[in-house]
C-alpha cells in the first residue's frame, strides 16, 4: 500500500464542490495527494482463456461492488469497441482484460450479474461492454451521481479530487489503446482509473443521502441498466460537420454518396472514417460538385489523394449526379414531434409563451435542487409537453404526460406541480 492509501484511511470525503467542513472536520481546503501507483502495483494483462477463468474465479469470489472501465480507440479505429476492460473487486484486486485476446467476457459477466457495477458516465462503455458479454443488472454511475449531487465539475479525475482529495494522472485518456503491446505507463493509468471508483461511489452515496437524492440516483440508475441497446441513427452522413453549407438536393446527395463511401472503406480498413478523409473535404466536394477527377483533385480536401483513390471518390460524385430528382435527398430529416422552438413564436404564440414560462420555472427549480436542468428534466419532454400540452392540464394529465415522455417517477413527483403552473400561466394572463 503506498503513502497514498494509507492517507486515504484517514481521510474523510470531501463534501460537495468546496463546502464547508463536514461534521468530521474535514476541510476542503487539503491539499491533494497525487496516486502514482495502483496498490498492488500494474497488473498482467489478462489475454488469454486460461488466465482469464483465474480472474472470473477470483472476481466471482470478491464482495462488495465491482468497479468497471473500459478504453476504446476513438479517432484510430472503425467503430467503439473495447481494447482494454479494466475491472477492480474488493478480495480480488484490479484486472486488466484485453478484449482481443479474450472476445467473449460473458461468462466474467454471467458470475457478476448479480453485483452492483460502478462506472463512471456509464452511458459511454455500456455498449463497447455489451459487444464482448459484459451487460449489468445493477450499477452506480459516479458522473451521475455527481450531476445530481451538484458538483460543477464531473469527470473522473475532477471528482476523485474534490470528493477524495486523490490527484489521477490523465494523459493518456486519448491514446490509441488498439496499439500492442501496451506501454506501461497506459497500462498505469488505465488502472489507476478503477483503483478509487468503488471509494468515489460509497462517498458519493453519503452525499445524495445527505441531500435526500438516493432515492431520485437509483432511479436513474435503473433505468441506465434497463435501456435496451440504441436504434442504428437514421441517416447518419447528415450529421457530417459542416452540412449547414449545404443546401442543394444534389450536393446532399453527394455528401451521402462519399460519407457511405467512407465509411464502407474505414470499416474494411479498420480505421477512423476521418482517418480515410475528412468531413471538410466531402462538403467542399458536395458543394463544388466535380465533374471529373482532375477537378476533384484541385479541391484541399483531395490535393494528396492517389489517381486510384480519387477515382473511388468521385464515382461517388458522379453517382449523385446521375440520380433522378425523385432519388435526391430532402434537404430536412422528418420530424417527429415539435417543430424547433425558433419558430414557434409564428406558429403558436400560446405555445411559445407556455415554454418561456416552463422553461423559466424548470431553471429555477433546477437551481433550488442544485442540479443540471436537464437532468431534471429533458428539454425535449418539457417541449413535447408545452406544444400539445393535455387538457385539462392539472396534477393528473401532467404526470401522466411526463410518464408518457420517459420521465422517471421522481422526476415526475418534482417537476409536475411547476410545470401545471406554467401550462396555465397564459391562459390566465
Amino acid at each position: 500500500m503506498t503513502d497514498a492509501h494509507e492517507t486515504a484511511a484517514d481521510r474523510a470525503p470531501r463534501t460537495t464542490g468546496g463546502a464547508p467542513p463536514d461534521e468530521t472536520g474535514t476541510s476542503a481546503a487539503q491539499a491533494p495527494i497525487p496516486l502514482l501507483e495502483p496498490r498492488e502495483g500494474i497488473p498482467p494483462v489478462i489475454a488469454d482463456a486460461d488466465a482469464l477463468a483465474e480472474v472470473t474465479a477470483a472476481f466471482a469470489a470478491g464482495s462488495g461492488p465491482v468497479a468497471v472501465d473500459a478504453e476504446r480507440a476513438s479517432g484510430y479505429r472503425y467503430g467503439q469497441r473495447a481494447y482494454l476492460v479494466q475491472l477492480r473487486r474488493a478480495g480480488a484486486g484490479t484486472a486488466l482484460i484485453d478484449p482481443v485476446g479474450c472476445p467473449d467476457l460473458s461468462g466474467l459477466g454471467e458470475v457478476l450479474k448479480d453485483t452492483e457495477w460502478v462506472l463512471h458516465a456509464a452511458t459511454q462503455d455500456l455498449p463497447c461492454l455489451r459487444e464482448i458479454g459484459m451487460v449489468p443488472t445493477r450499477l452506480f454511475d459516479t458522473e451521475l451521481a455527481g450531476r445530481l449531487a451538484g458538483f460543477p465539475r464531473v469527470g473522473l479525475g475532477a471528482m476523485v479530487e474534490s470528493v477524495l482529495g486523490f490527484v489521477l494522472e490523465k494523459g493518456h485518456s486519448a491514446v490509441d489503446w488498439s496499439t500492442r503491446p501496451l506501454p506501461e505507463p497506459w497500462l498505469r493509468y488505465a488502472a489507476l482509473d478503477v483503483e478509487l471508483l468503488v471509494d468515489l461511489r460509497d462517498a458519493l452515496e453519503k452525499e445524495l443521502d445527505r441531500q435526500g437524492k438516493l432515492g431520485w440516483a437509483r432511479q436513474e440508475f435503473d433505468a441506465i441498466a434497463a435501456a435496451p441497446p440504441a436504434e442504428p441513427r437514421k441517416d447518419p452522413w447528415r450529421r457530417t460537420s459542416g452540412m449547414h453549407k449545404v443546401r442543394r438536393r444534389r450536393q446532399l446527395a453527394v455528401v451521402r454518396e462519399l460519407w457511405q463511401t467512407r465509411d464502407r472503406v474505414a470499416q474494411r480498413r479498420d480505421v477512423s472514417p476521418g482517418k480515410v478523409i475528412g468531413d471538410a473535404a466531402i462538403v467542399e466536394a458536395a458543394l463544388a460538385l466535380p465533374p471529373n477527377v482532375h477537378a476533384l483533385a484541385q479541391l484541399s480536401g483531395f490535393g494528396r489523394v492517389n489517381r486510384r483513390q480519387l477515382e473511388q471518390w468521385q464515382a461517388a460524385v458522379d453517382r449523385a449526379r446521375g440520380l433522378s430528382e425523385a432519388q435526391l435527398p430532402q434537404p430536412g430529416q422528418p420530424v417527429t414531434g415539435p417543430p424547433p422552438p425558433r419558430a414557434w413564436a409564428d406558429k403558436d404564440p400560446a405555445a411559445a409563451a407556455r415554454l418561456s414560462a416552463a422553461r423559466a420555472a424548470v431553471s429555477a427549480l433546477a437551481e433550488e435542487l442544485n442540479m443540471p436542468q436537464e437532468n431534471l428534466i429533458t428539454p425535449d419532454t418539457v417541449r413535447r409537453v408545452c406544444w400539445e400540452p393535455p387538457a385539462p392540464a392539472d396534477a393528473e394529465s401532467v404526470a401522466a404526460a411526463l410518464v408518457g415522455h420517459g420521465a422517471r417517477p421522481w422526476q415526475v413527483e418534482q417537476v409536475t406541480p411547476v410545470l401545471v403552473a406554467a401550462l396555465s400561466a397564459p391562459a390566465a394572463s
